[in-house]
């Protein structure tokens, strides 16, 4: 792109990390490459620069909780993108829709990442009041199909997501949560009739995200499957802890706290399937989790909810054993199969990786985000 290294590209996030995967290591240093001017704006403890991506720390503020976040570091964000003056923004949260719809009315372009199903993902949250959740949900979809004829571009991770904005925004694109395959390069595999019986599970703990029935799965195996099933996550909800550690699956449990990504790298070298047994929530059934990929790309087998998008984005690859993950025996019997079948690991888990080396990987997805910020850099019709 001729003209991309005077073009100052801002992201905005008061929720995510600067280094979040998706927004750092995934859209921000695929742009620096491309040759735009890459700030992110986020809270963080200081600027700083990393990968050729600039880092504008936003301070949180003291104290903690989402309504001290969605005040005082919004408006903070909202400042500090003023101060940016950048040609072009593209934010990640839902609660950054007013400052998105300010930048626009400045004549700023302004894009917005959706990440989730927001008026689903709202049903969900435990932390509210059960009578409010429609109300919110209500709300927030009809603010976001309000706000996104007004932005430049939307980003949708998902198709059941993007087929929420069809109609409403022509520059509405599918950026799939595609692994980056040199994060694998130079990654030791072990060899597989060396592997001890391991399934694991790095990822966010969350009772829709199955963990419960992970756990209880453990329990249904025999004891002659000497399984072990590993746990990576930044926390783990204390009334989950206390009652997932009084069941009996749990001796076959081993929480290794928050890995960095070279340590989950090394972590799905030695495993010998990856679990992704998200409930049948409706978010979740129109979610694509980038473990899923992420356990094809490291070449594991997967064991994964029975879900219809699933099913088709993964047809005729072979790669994964779909089960009811509300059943802990069918769980635990698709990890059992496995683990007796080594041979068939290894050749799914081959199927799985290639697929992601030919079609599901970031390098694609990249190409598709740099054309679509080269569309609304330079066409005049785009405000």
């Amino acid at each position: 792109m001729s003209n991309a290294a005077h073009i100052s590209v801002v992201h905005l996030t008061s929720v995510h990390s600067p280094f979040d995967l998706r927004i750092f290591a995934k859209e921000c240093r695929s742009l620096a490459q491309a040759g735009f001017q890459v700030t992110i704006v986020a809270p963080h403890c200081k600027d700083e620069v990393a990968d050729g991506v600039r880092i504008k720390a936003v301070h949180p503020p003291a104290g903690s909780g989402r309504i001290r976040r969605m005040t005082f570091t919004v408006w903070n964000v909202f400042r500090e993108a003023l101060k940016q003056d950048a040609d072009l923004y593209h934010f990640h949260d839902p609660e950054l829709i007013p400052v998105g719809l300010f930048l626009r009315a400045r004549g700023k372009k302004v894009i917005y990442d959706v990440h989730e199903n927001v008026p689903k993902d709202i049903l969900l949250k435990q932390y509210l009041p059960q009578w409010s959740r429609r109300l919110l949900s209500s709300v927030m979809g009809q603010l976001e199909v309000s706000a996104s004829r007004r932005l430049s571009a939307l980003v949708t991770v998902s198709p059941v997501i993007a087929d929420r904005f069809v109609g409403r925004n022509a520059r509405t694109v599918l950026i799939h949560n595609f692994p980056d395959l040199a994060e694998l390069t130079g990654c030791t595999e072990v060899p597989w009739e060396s592997r001890k019986p391991l399934v694991v599970f790095p990822g966010g703990i969350l009772p829709e995200r199955g963990i419960r029935q992970m756990v209880h799965a453990m329990a249904c195996l025999p004891d002659s499957t000497k399984a072990t099933l590993e746990i990576a996550s930044s926390d783990f909800p204390e009334d989950l802890w206390a009652e997932l550690n009084r069941h009996p699956g749990w001796s076959r449990v081993r929480f290794l706290g928050c890995l960095n990504r070279i340590q989950i790298v090394e972590l799905l070298g030695r495993a010998s399937a990856g679990l992704v047994l998200y409930l049948p929530e409706e978010q979740n059934t129109c979610a694509l989790p980038h473990k899923l990929f992420e356990y094809m790309a490291a070449g594991i087998p997967v064991i994964a909810s029975d879900f219809p998008l699933w099913r088709r984005i993964l047809r005729g690859i072979d790669c994964a054993i779909f089960v009811n993950p509300l059943e802990p025996r069918a769980i635990a019997e698709a990890i059992e199969y496995l683990l007796a079948h080594p041979a068939e690991c290894e050749r799914m888990g081959r199927n799985g990786q290639q697929a992601v080396r030919s079609s599901f990987n970031w390098d694609s997805q990249a190409q598709e985000l740099v054309k679509l910020y080269k569309g609304l850099v330079e066409s005049p019709c785009v405000g």
